[in-house]
């Protein structure tokens, strides 16, 4: 522990040495952030996705190329990445690598199989599941390729797997001496927000993968920044960067203030609103609770066949959390052909809460979520378990959680743990902010 706070001080002081002035001026050391046409003027706001089309594509001309995308790299009419690059001459896609959840989500239905091999019909590209088959592009995947271009909505949370994926990329990338494209995209939960607890090394996952506060509040580029720039990657491995980044998107903003087409990040995930709550809800996964899985209310609900429900939602509302009601209810949950594991009291009738978001700018979801662990562990000590090996912690990124809820702490001791490194990462943040 004492180790992980030296490195983590040591790096903060040496980043904060660097001049933190406009960053359309910054020059990295390892890393290239593209210059772009200014658009402000049209009052929108253009992924790099939609700044790569008005350059007609020219990096990736004469080029072979590999891409990193899934369903949700779509330009702002809705046209995705791959249909994209089918009008585009000297364009030669010939790999798609995927990440969890696949090419297309849930609604997988455009890729065709030949032999044991996922194609996509629009270039005839091999699909490279990153997920479960391969770790790190395969040789031959790398041996053939010019470019690594990467697209998706990052989700504005450390949970997923998709930066772990990434960074795998970035490892092969730099073995290979092939150039990463990143095109940059909003961070849907806003970018002026930063919240929990930084992991400690000791519990660093594939969903806790890089030293980041669960809501970092940084876009894509800017992690791809910080991890290029710091040498995260494993042996301090470098990749050629090169960011394309986006026109007329604010830190204040929200996903939907952009009015760029949503698509679901995860097959859970279904709109801004779970999105938000997802960052402090899926916490619960390290329990045995059930949090809306098998409903179509995804981590809004949280529930088990033994909660008092009635006498915890007085308890709950006692906090005066901000920004957000509790409504009691009644729900069973149901496996679907979309999901590979069976919810969590699959068929069993359950009694549960419901989350009530009512001004998701107060709303502060990591402390509602803590705060309803704490509470379920005073009210029912006995039925209340963790997931085995303590997944709890990987998924908090430290053992404090799960220690003060034994420890029977108060709700409110919980969110001053981070407090410390919350203003640390928003300080270290500082020099690799584009917008």
């Amino acid at each position: 522990m004492k180790h992980f706070h030296a490195i983590f001080i040591i790096t903060l002081v040496s980043i904060l040495n660097l001049d933190a002035k406009d960053t359309a001026h910054v020059e990295y050391k390892y890393s290239n952030v593209m210059d772009i046409p200014d658009l402000s003027f049209l009052n929108n706001v253009y992924t790099g996705l939609d700044i790569l089309e008005q350059m007609d594509f020219n990096p990736l001309k004469n080029k072979s190329i590999a891409i990193l995308t899934n369903q949700t790299a779509l330009n702002r009419s809705g046209k995705h990445i791959l249909d994209l690059l089918k009008g585009v001459q000297n364009v030669n896609v010939l790999y798609i690598l995927s990440m969890e959840h696949g090419l297309w989500g849930i609604d997988d239905n455009r890729a065709k199989m030949i032999g044991r091999d996922q194609i996509d019909p629009i270039h005839g590209a091999q699909i490279i599941d990153m997920h479960k088959t391969y770790l790190t592009p395969p040789k031959w995947v790398m041996n053939d390729i010019d470019i690594i271009l990467v697209d998706f909505q990052d989700t504005g949370s450390r949970y997923t797997t998709y930066l772990a994926t990434l960074s795998k990329v970035f490892e092969s990338a730099h073995d290979y001496d092939i150039p990463v494209f990143v095109l940059d995209r909003p961070n849907p939960i806003k970018g002026d927000v930063v919240d929990g607890p930084v992991p400690r090394t000791e519990f660093q996952s594939f969903e806790s993968y890089h030293l980041l506060p669960i809501r970092h509040g940084l876009t894509l580029a800017e992690i791809c920044l910080i991890v290029n720039e710091m040498g995260w990657i494993k042996d301090l491995k470098r990749v050629e960067l090169n960011i394309v980044p986006m026109s007329g998107w604010k830190r204040e903003m929200w996903f939907y203030d952009t009015k760029l087409i949503w698509r679901k990040l995860t097959p859970s995930i279904l709109d801004e609103e779970t999105l938000l709550a997802y960052n402090g809800m899926d916490l619960f996964r390290g329990t045995n609770l059930n949090i809306g899985f098998g409903t179509d209310k995804p981590y809004m609900i949280i529930g088990a066949p033994w909660l008092a429900t009635s006498f915890f939602i007085n308890k709950l509302n006692d906090q005066n959390l901000p920004g957000v009601i509790f409504k009691k209810i009644t729900y069973r949950p149901s496996g679907s052909i979309y999901h590979a594991r069976v919810p969590r009291y699959d068929g069993q009738s359950c009694s549960g809460i419901e989350i009530v978001i009512q001004d998701k700018n107060l709303f502060q979801p990591l402390k509602t979520a803590t705060t309803i662990l704490i509470l379920m562990q005073q009210l029912h000590p006995r039925e209340l378990q963790w997931e085995k090996n303590d997944y709890i912690d990987k998924l908090f990124g430290t053992n404090e959680l799960r220690i003060s809820a034994a420890q029977n702490k108060s709700p409110d001791y919980i969110p001053s743990l981070w407090l410390q490194d919350v203003y640390r990462f928003y300080e270290f943040r500082k020099p690799f902010l584009l917008y």
